[in-house]
């Protein structure tokens, strides 16, 4: 029985390895966001290596873009999961996250030597490319959100509340709100009916995973009042656990979090969201910058590793506690009625985001103006590489200082 053990353990740590080595790719390759994401995944995983098929590969998506969290992060971890156990889903999030974590630590510690002219040139630049990235962001899910009359008066309804009162409680309540909303207006399709998904998660520790979701989120607020570094490792959690929709909707949650307390400067943090989009991974490490970059303590590597931690926790937490009983929920017309409704909501929170701060903060002018027209069309109707219009901008950005 030991032999058997051990030789099973052996074959799941060489099968982590493999995982590792293929995420660690993707993590280098990936550009473009979770919807990107998502087609290398397939490409990768299902197409070149036959991991799982791809009705398995649909129905992860499709779990993933239920719940809070990075959607294409939490489809990584699942198919290491499926892959390798838990050693693989640990070394798919490994090998997708360290290099875009990497990278965005680097850029803190380099951001500041950016004075002058050609300094201050490509940090605005950046924050005009944020403008395209986030409006860019907004057309699209408010066209598959946001498709009938209901779901886009519930996004007008968010927009409305989150820009009279952009606080984290009226945050909270407009997803609420959206989720109500939903369950009354948003029954017309019918759910969809699809085979058990086989992942390997037991009841017991979904149910564990659930309860240390939601006992982090209750009592890290009252331990934040004793330490800074729980305080800020708060701050990166209920970050990560409020977001629906994609990465591009943690942007108001960490708006909140870091640049209204003053533990990073405005600008900082805009520089620092505009050049997470020319990197490949997923836009959730903008929390290694903003660790690395902050005024708080812990900072630096420690505050990066800190910040890359605790915002991807919830999404993995809450993931593993609905795997074991998703096959089950999704089947219910109220949840995913409640679903569409949370979505339209979130459009309706990143459109006010689009607002402010990035627009009130970044276009004063008419030149601002067209370059962040230029990096929306090129976005949208060109389908550039985010890449691209990230070099554009801070070219831009020298341009028009």
């Amino acid at each position: 029985m030991d032999f058997g053990f051990m030789a099973l353990l052996t074959m799941c740590k060489r099968s982590a390895l493999e995982v590792f080595v293929t995420f660690l790719k993707l993590g280098l390759t990936s550009f473009g966001g979770p919807i990107a994401h998502i087609g290398y995944f397939r490409q990768e995983v299902v197409v070149r290596r036959r991991w799982v098929d791809d009705a398995t590969y649909t129905d992860l998506v499709a779990l993933c873009q239920f719940l809070p969290g990075p959607a294409s992060s939490q489809v990584g971890f699942s198919l290491g999961l499926i892959r390798a156990r838990y050693w693989g889903a640990l070394a798919a999030w490994t090998g997708f996250t360290l290099p875009s974590a990497i990278l965005m630590t680097a850029f803190a510690y380099g951001a500041g030597e950016l004075r002058g002219p050609v300094g201050s040139g490509v940090i605005h630049g950046l924050k005009l490319v944020a403008v395209a990235i986030v409006a860019q962001a907004v057309w699209g899910m408010a066209r598959t959100a946001c498709p009938d009359r209901q779901r886009a008066s519930i996004a007008c309804m968010a927009a409305v509340l989150m820009l009279f009162s952009n606080s984290s409680f009226t945050q909270i309540c407009t997803i609420l709100m959206g989720g109500i909303a939903g369950l009354l207006v948003c029954r017309a399709s019918a759910p969809t009916v699809a085979r058990p998904l086989g992942i390997p998660v037991s009841r017991r520790v979904g149910m564990l995973a659930l309860l240390a979701f939601l006992v982090l989120l209750g009592v890290l607020p009252v331990l934040g009042a004793r330490s800074q570094a729980i305080k800020v490792f708060d701050a990166f959690y209920r970050s990560g656990a409020l977001v629906f929709g994609g990465g591009h909707v943690v942007l108001p949650l960490l708006t909140k979090a870091f640049v209204t307390p003053g533990w990073v400067s405005q600008d900082s943090f805009l520089a620092g969201y505009g050049a997470a989009q020319a990197l490949p991974g997923p836009l959730f490490t903008f929390a290694a910058y903003l660790g690395a970059a902050g005024r708080h303590s812990p900072r630096g590597v420690t505050g990066a590793a800190l910040g890359t931690v605790a915002i991807f926790l919830p999404g993995i937490l809450i993931l593993l506690g609905t795997l074991p009983f998703w096959d089950l929920f999704r089947q219910r017309v109220g949840a995913q009625a409640s679903m569409r409704g949370i979505n339209a909501a979130v459009v309706g929170l990143l459109g006010a985001a689009l607002y402010n701060p990035l627009w009130v903060s970044s276009v004063a002018s008419s030149g601002d103006l067209i370059l962040a027209l230029i990096g929306f069309v090129l976005l949208t109707a060109w389908r550039a590489p985010p890449l691209l219009i990230v070099i554009l901008g801070a070219l831009g950005g020298i341009i028009l200082a």
